[in-house]
């Protein structure tokens, strides 16, 4: 079935390149998403990467999980699902008030 992983404390510079390279010498590496700033573009120090075999996903969590990276002890493990978020879409909103300190609306 394969396995999703959260890799967490990367220094900066990783990229999707190194961390396919890295986990590609525990098996195949479906994909890799390393998690960016929507701003700046620069790395959040996470990533995503999913492996077709649970079994190699595994040993990769084991052998990689507090393994210094760019200086940094990187965390692996088995990612959670992510939890349902709230409606966060527009809609709503107060209705709007009468303009001038909410008396009544037919002053002018």
């Amino acid at each position: 079935m394969g396995k999703k992983l959260y890799v967490g404390n990367l220094p900066y510079s990783a990229d999707q390149q190194s961390l396919t390279e890295m986990f590609g010498e525990f098996g195949t590496v479906d994909s890799v998403n390393v998690i960016t700033d929507r701003d700046t573009g620069q790395s959040k120090g996470f990533a995503f990467v999913e492996m077709t075999d649970d079994n190699e996903a595994q040993k990769a969590i084991e052998d990689l999980n507090g393994t210094n990276v760019g200086g940094r002890d990187i965390k692996v493990n088995e990612a959670k699902p992510r939890a349902p978020r709230d409606n966060r879409g527009g809609g709503g909103g107060g209705g709007g008030g009468g303009g001038f300190g909410g008396g009544r609306r037919d002053r002018w």
